[in-house]
């Protein structure tokens, strides 16, 4: 196992005038990001621009992932006024695209999905010029709920299989990878002319091969768009981190991925799944 971060993981500490003008919007009107709650190592870069990547559905997750900083148990009283308090920060901000992504809501009928209907559909009422992609978890496979998601029609539907299917079991004990891959299937068979998106991240313990495989296997399903990041353990009780990769490294794999078809491929040690996500929709 690695633990110490090679220099090209090394990012600037958070401190601009825009981010903490824009911490200050967030908790204002106790809005959470999942910037914050995972712990993102790009989130002055970020916050800096003025961009953020809103959580919703709470800060508590239902599941129990091993990479992931996110509160896990029982989760509090769903805020019905979320939505509204979202669209607001986005045109105080002056967003034009924003990413809504949420915590898993296993105990809800419709694991939050017409939550995310209302987010979207309130952004899009308030700011009608701004771009809207949703993050979303796998609703447990109901396609009923993602169909209300389709409905309100985001510019992306994200949806991340974040590891290979051999590490699932450790890594994301409560998903199943052909669940999440069925799911990004369906919304291409639901709108075909919608954009999907999908995202891995490395150094858990995957083979090179293995990468690959995942990668074709959502070029099968038609994604559109693909993020691959460096894993990094948010603390101890997390997966460990099992290599790092190069730059170089993931230069290939964005080559690989643009000669397999995908319209973009965002691939460097650095990436998360919403990273420069608003000019990754100028691909499709």
């Amino acid at each position: 196992m690695q633990t110490r971060r090679p220099n090209w993981l090394r990012v600037k500490l958070p401190g601009s005038e825009k981010y903490y003008r824009l911490k200050d919007i967030l908790r204002t009107a106790n809005l959470h990001t999942v910037c914050e709650e995972a712990v993102c190592p790009n989130i002055g870069e970020c916050f800096g621009q003025g961009t953020a990547t809103f959580l919703i559905l709470g800060d508590v997750c239902t599941r129990k992932c091993n990479f992931c900083a996110v509160s896990k148990g029982k989760p509090t009283v769903l805020d019905e006024e979320e939505p509204e308090k979202i669209a607001r920060a986005v045109e105080q901000i002056g967003l034009r695209h924003v990413v809504i992504t949420s915590v898993t809501r296993d105990d809800l009928p419709d694991g939050g999905a017409s939550h995310y209907a209302k987010t979207i559909k309130i952004i899009r009422t308030r700011n009608p010029i701004c771009t809207i992609e949703v993050l979303i978890p796998d609703f447990e496979g109901s396609i009923e709920a993602l169909e209300i998601v389709l409905k309100e029609c985001p510019d992306i539907l994200n949806h991340n299989l974040e590891t290979v299917p051999r590490l699932y079991p450790d890594v994301r004990p409560q998903a199943e990878y052909e669940r999440s891959l069925n799911l990004l299937e369906k919304a291409k068979e639901i709108y075909p002319d919608s954009t999907t998106k999908s995202g891995l991240i490395l150094g858990l313990g995957e083979e090179y091969d293995e990468i690959i495989d995942v990668m074709k296997d959502l070029r099968e399903v038609d994604c559109d768009i693909l993020t691959i990041g460096q894993y990094l353990s948010p603390a101890k009780e997390h997966t460990p981190i099992n290599r790092f990769y190069h730059p170089d490294e993931f230069k290939h794999l964005k080559y690989e991925g643009e000669k397999m078809g995908f319209k973009h491929v965002e691939s460097d040690p650095m990436v998360r799944s919403s990273y420069h996500a608003a000019e990754q929709f100028k691909f499709v």
